[in-house]
């Protein structure tokens, strides 16, 4: 069932996609009155982007309207006004013009400097420096704080400890050293106390790369496609509690349904797969016992296992925050484009400066995505270059309640029109999870 389970969530099939269209306005018989126009409210209501009335482009995230006997004219579809208004209600700072048809991404990488491709020995090193002394120092706290401060201790060492997944990450993209047999050993190393066999995510993720944002064929994030919504009243309910309250930790079911079965590799791939995979079990066979032998289950549970749930916390949030909104579709192989997917289904997520140095700037994402030969400390001489050659392109956030909430309570069920429909439009008597984090989590946008 958990296999099921997982399957269904993350790696869906469904009907093709497009674009979204611009907001109707309302129209011109409308009676004068006052009336409160902000968007976030009309999606979480039950209405998508594409369904949304405006009387005026809204200049503020709450305000008073007069109607007019002549309504406004409508925005067109790539105006700035309808942007703005999407980027306030859906909580980012800007949301893209589409990227032309004709623009490939050769065209983008062409425009970026040559030394961010550039590999440096001591940089590289200088970051594994940074997450073991910050891991250190989380596993110090712990072991210090009284009960009271513990889950802040916990949140300091998983996010470190999330540091070391991003080496491993670019040693999986050949970006950590010119030594292809020291990023192996390093990038297995470093997934080790998390227990993640690093051939099999290598495999997925270089997947994830060359088909972002392609319906079924994308081993991140997926729309749920309608057909297994509807498929049984059991998995319904756990899709939507999976994509609903426990989303910010769902790369758990990820990690189990994606890396631990030899059936989902290619027959060239298997022996890489079994050398990770018996890193792992190797790590488990010794490393938990002795962790349990010097401080107990309590302590296994206190220094490793609440740790490795704050890692997964920030494995979701960045992913999911990195190409999920509603106005980024998923596209199916003959409309995909490259370009646009990388390009313009990638968001640029800004997050506080502690959390950016322990996780070594992976949500400078957009030239991540662009090029992963670019070592993960070149990103943002990159991503300076991007904004101003192809900036007006390009998605950007604060990391924000508003954001979260979006993504939690709006992008759920795959449509052709609207991009995501919210499972409580389709099934609004089994969606109380999502009427619960309507209205528990706050609606404040940075």
């Amino acid at each position: 069932m958990a296999s099921r389970i997982a399957d269904s969530l993350f790696a869906f099939t469904g009907p093709q996609q497009c674009l979204p269209r611009a907001p109707q306005v309302a129209p011109a018989r409308i009676s004068p009155g006052v009336y409160a126009v902000r968007p976030i409210d009309l999606l979480l209501r039950g209405h998508t982007h594409r369904r949304r009335t405006f009387l005026v482009p809204a200049k503020k995230r709450v305000g008073c309207i007069k109607a007019v006997a002549a309504p406004a004219a409508p925005p067109s579809a790539d105006s700035a006004e309808e942007r703005e208004q999407l980027a306030e209600s859906y909580g980012f700072k800007q949301i893209g013009q589409d990227l032309p048809d004709n623009v490939t991404l050769k065209d983008i990488m062409d425009t970026l400097p040559k030394e961010v491709f550039e590999i440096d020995d001591v940089k590289a090193w200088k970051f594994v420096l940074v997450s073991v002394t910050s891991y250190a120092l989380g596993l110090f706290m712990i072991a210090k704080a009284p009960w009271y401060l513990l889950p802040l201790a916990w949140a300091w060492t998983g996010t470190a400890v999330t540091g070391f997944f991003v080496i491993g990450h670019d040693c999986a993209h050949k970006s950590f050293s010119k030594n292809k047999l020291v990023e192996d050993i390093v990038g297995t190393l470093a997934f080790l106390p998390l227990v993640y066999p690093y051939e099999p995510w290598r495999f997925k993720h270089d997947r994830h790369h060359a088909k972002t944002n392609m319906l079924v064929h994308d081993t991140a994030w997926q729309p749920v496609p309608p057909e297994e919504f509807d498929s049984s009243p059991v998995l319904r309910k756990a899709i939507i509690l999976g994509y609903g309250p426990i989303r910010p930790w769902l790369s758990i079911a990820h990690w189990v349904n994606w890396h631990f079965n030899l059936r989902k590799f290619r027959p060239s791939e298997v022996n890489r797969v079994k050398i990770s995979l018996a890193c792992v079990f190797a790590f488990m066979a010794v490393g938990w016992p002795l962790i349990i032998y010097k401080v107990g289950i309590l302590g296994w549970v206190k220094f490793w296992l609440m740790p490795w749930l704050g890692y997964h916390f920030w494995m979701s949030t960045f992913t999911m925050v990195h190409h999920t909104a509603p106005h980024i579709p998923f596209k199916p192989a003959d409309e995909w484009n490259a370009a646009q997917a990388q390009l313009n289904g990638t968001v640029h997520c800004d997050y506080p400066s502690w959390i950016e140095i322990l996780c070594h700037d992976i949500n400078v994402h957009i030239p991540h995505h662009i090029s992963p030969m670019i070592p993960s400390y070149n990103l943002r001489a990159a991503h300076e270059s991007i904004q101003e050659n192809w900036g007006k392109y390009t998605n950007l956030a604060t990391w924000n309640w508003r954001l979260m909430k979006t993504i939690m309570t709006v992008c759920h069920v795959y449509d052709k029109e609207e991009n995501y429909i919210p499972f409580d439009r389709l099934a609004p008597e089994e969606s109380q999870p999502i009427t619960f984090l309507k209205k528990a989590m706050p609606d404040y946008a940075a």
